[in-house]
């Protein structure tokens, strides 16, 4: 089930998130995600639409939209990954906005070939200056064909 988050998950949104960033990027040092962790709870989040995955009042994943276009986190449990949770949380901010961007490590290509398949389209790079990575901006349209 998709519900919007409440400030009572701050607890298990956090522990997701640096699960699985960590996970995802094994190429940056975990330090760096868990000294992200405050800026992740108190401003990140706060400031952003969240809306979590939930089974059985677990939650499994989450997906957040900062500026109503800019999608600065979506992240599902390790042990749930490929079972569509992704997908139906992807599917459904799409249905909410007519365009959506992200950035992502390119180094991260499990994540760019599942925003491809969701008919994101890579538009331009970046350099993080705190990671030393290079990532994609990548980019959704509602009325752009696939």
């Amino acid at each position: 089930m998709i519900r919007i988050w409440q400030s009572d998950d701050i607890t298990a949104l956090l522990r997701l998130w640096l699960e699985s960033t960590t996970a995802a990027h094994p190429f940056i040092d975990a330090n760096y995600w868990i000294e992200s962790e405050a800026l992740v709870r108190d401003a990140y989040l706060p400031g952003s639409e969240t809306w979590v995955w939930t089974e059985a009042d677990e939650i499994l994943g989450f997906i957040s939209v900062m500026q109503s276009q800019f999608i600065g986190a979506l992240f599902v449990a390790t042990d749930h990954i490929g079972k569509g949770i992704g997908q139906a949380l992807i599917s459904h901010v799409k249905q909410r906005y007519p365009s959506l961007s992200l950035e992502v490590y390119q180094k991260n290509s499990r994540a760019v070939n599942f925003y491809h398949a969701q008919g994101f389209r890579i538009e331009d790079s970046a350099w993080q200056e705190e990671t030393h990575h290079p990532t994609w901006i990548m980019r959704w349209q509602a009325d752009r064909m696939p």
